[in-house]
């Protein structure tokens, strides 16, 4: 499964944060959380998932829907742990020519 919304960008922006230490099971929930908040999740919701293997976990919330340039954007807050590492960011992924692009804030105030 291809990453939704740029899988370039999501592992630099989760460099040495507890992503770093996903398994592949883990990779794969995560993602899997990851579409479905983008394309399923109404403003507010939350998608979690867990692998009980590796005690990974997460959850992933949408915080609010907006538009920018007549793209429909999401800011997702997730939170994940990993080997005894937290982390809490948030992201901002509009849908740019059908595909979920990560934009930073800077990007998203021009």
């Amino acid at each position: 499964m291809a990453w939704p919304a740029g899988a370039q960008n999501m592992g630099g922006l989760m460099k040495e944060t507890p992503s770093n230490f996903f398994t592949p099971e883990d990779n794969r929930l995560f993602r899997a959380a990851w579409t479905k908040v983008l394309e399923e999740t109404a403003d507010k919701g939350t998608q979690s998932w867990s692998n009980p293997q590796s005690g990974s976990g997460g959850e992933l919330t949408l915080e609010r829907s907006f538009e920018w340039r007549g793209n429909v954007c999401k800011e997702v807050r997730v939170r994940n742990q990993a080997q005894g590492r937290k982390a809490d960011t948030t992201i901002n992924s509009c849908k740019i020519d059908g595909k979920w692009r990560l934009l930073s804030s800077e990007q998203l105030k021009k």
